[in-house]
């Protein structure tokens, strides 16, 4: 496939040289997003699929397993959510396994701004602050407000203690073409986000095409995202294997491009740990050991822990337990 790399030239061009890092206009920033070369769908839907086909197995795949929980952004995003269930959801993230107190904990608990600080203080409380709290915020998950509102509601989420935001982007503004309004959102959220990182959602089924997301993810890069997200989990098309290795061959080259390093969250329809381990693989194939970390790979997700805890229960005592014999959500 070809790259998808912008000259280090082409991205300079995109912005200015002052502290801001603001493009100098909506026409440069066109310029470098549809400069980018259109991706072959072909290539990049047959490399996925063949990048499903690898298998691991014995200590590989025990490894893999834990890998994929500690990736886990265990998240509960209903109109639903009670103080109640987001306890009991980071209790399950502080000590997946009752049983196994070898289960790595997950990376973070994913709720909406007026549940963090009820999260935070479960979190503290079960002995587990290094889990971080990831608030969703700009509306989600339409982003269908003000920028006003936007950018309160990330205000309000940080001042509760999220230690990270997930944003949605302006998806109409984005298709319409209005690329510096798309760019100058991030940029102020970013802003709002303190020591908090940023990620920064597309929700790639409403964007349509794979070109669309390839400049959406330089895009959301260049404007700060330190995370760039597949989706919100609320449409029909979520996270998707070519979708996710499309955006991994975004970071890489703006890696190489720009020298920053940039994480990827698929997210919405990955429940399986057979699911899992086929997005590790990419990973490793696409961009190597440098993104096999929670830092710089995470999984949104609601059932994929129990799956994964089912599956490290059977590689332990060669028996599959079933659903009964791990805690629900």
């Amino acid at each position: 496939m070809p790259t998808d790399a912008a000259s280090p030239d082409a991205v300079t061009e995109a912005r200015t040289g002052d502290p801001t890092g603001r493009p100098t206009s909506d026409a440069a920033l066109r310029r470098l997003l549809h400069g980018l070369p259109g991706v072959d769908a072909v290539g990049l839907e047959a490399r996925a699929a063949t990048l499903g086909t690898r298998s691991i197995k014995t200590t590989a795949k025990a490894y893999a397993l834990d890998l994929a929980i500690s990736m886990i952004d265990l998240t509960t995003l209903e109109g639903a959510d009670t103080p109640g269930k987001v306890r009991a959801l980071c209790a399950k993230g502080a000590a997946p396994d009752p049983t196994d107190r070898t289960a790595p904990r997950v990376a973070a608990i994913c709720v909406y701004p007026d549940m963090v600080a009820t999260a935070k203080q479960a979190l503290a409380d079960a002995g587990a602050p290094g889990i971080h709290v990831a608030s969703v915020a700009t509306a989600f998950p339409a982003g269908r407000a003000a920028l006003d509102v936007k950018l309160a509601d990330t205000r309000a989420a940080v001042a509760a203690g999220a230690d990270e935001i997930d944003m949605v982007i302006d998806r109409g503004a984005f298709l319409a073409g209005r690329y510096l309004q798309v760019y100058e959102e991030i940029q102020q959220v970013k802003a709002e986000c303190g020591t908090a990182h940023l990620k920064v959602i597309f929700e790639n089924g409403e964007l349509a095409t794979y070109d669309n997301i390839r400049r959406a993810s330089w895009l959301a890069m260049l404007a700060g995202a330190d995370f760039i997200k597949t989706s919100t989990g609320k449409v029909a098309v979520n996270a998707t294997p070519p979708g996710t290795l499309l955006m991994l061959e975004a970071v890489r080259d703006f890696r190489a491009a720009t020298g920053r390093q940039v994480g990827v969250k698929p997210a919405g329809g990955i429940r399986t740990a057979k699911d899992a381990v086929k997005y590790l693989v990419m990973v490793n194939e696409t961009l190597g050991e440098d993104w096999l970390s929670p830092d710089w790979f995470r999984f949104g997700a609601s059932s994929l822990l129990s799956d994964l805890l089912m599956q490290r229960q059977k590689l332990a005592t060669g028996r599959y337990s079933g659903p009964d014999y791990v805690t629900v959500d």
